[in-house]
């Protein structure tokens, strides 16, 4: 058995950073190592930016999104489409299609996708908000941007059957070979999805 070689609240510092994503053991001790070295630079403010979170940061009563206000930022913006909601798994993946910038729409966030195998079925998921929010914010137009799994296409699906009886149309994100993408690197599934998916030239 390895002896502990730093003091509780240094290993505490360490395993916390574990819990994180994409950090294991060893990439958590060098983290915490970082931040005791830049520790005026970098441990201080991080303290007080995570203690600002913990008091501030709430979910949004409309879409699920994370923000310091309630109604969110995006929920709020004006100049967004109320007409087109986009539905995502999670608040990274508004995040990312904000970064895109391809569309100023509004969003929906499901909490995750469903998926029997980890428990989570229909009742874990924002679904209730979604459909009231469809069937009274004069939404034309769902767009399912949900991961391109077995689960997320589960889940989308579900989203799909549920809406039916509601005069929406229903979208879902293009699948297929990637920008800058070559076509020796692509897996199977990624080459059939764009082969069905072809568009005219």
């Amino acid at each position: 058995m390895a002896e502990r070689i730093a003091g509780p609240e240094i290993e505490r510092l360490i395993q916390l950073l574990a819990r994180l994503p994409g950090l294991g053991p060893r990439s958590a001790r060098r983290a915490a190592l970082h931040l005791i070295r830049k520790r005026e630079e970098l441990l201080a403010p991080l303290a007080d930016a995570l203690n600002t979170a913990r008091e501030r940061v709430v979910s949004c009563s409309i879409c699920g999104n994370v923000d310091s206000c309630d109604p969110c930022t995006v929920c709020r913006d004006e100049r967004r489409d109320r007409k087109l909601l986009i539905v995502v798994e999670t608040v990274a993946d508004l995040w990312a299609l904000e970064r895109a910038g391809a569309l100023a729409a509004r969003y929906h966030v499901l909490g995750g996708c469903l998926s029997p195998l980890d428990g989570i079925g229909p009742e874990e998921l924002n679904l209730a908000g979604l459909v009231a929010r469809v069937a009274d914010d004069g939404v034309k137009e769902v767009v399912l941007a949900v991961n391109a799994t077995v689960d997320g296409q589960t889940t989308a699906h579900y989203v799909t059957d549920l809406l039916a009886h509601l005069p929406v149309r229903i979208t879902r994100l293009a699948h297929g070979v990637p920008v800058g993408g070559e076509l020796d690197y692509l897996d199977e599934g990624t080459l059939i999805a764009a082969i069905r998916s072809r568009t005219d030239f």
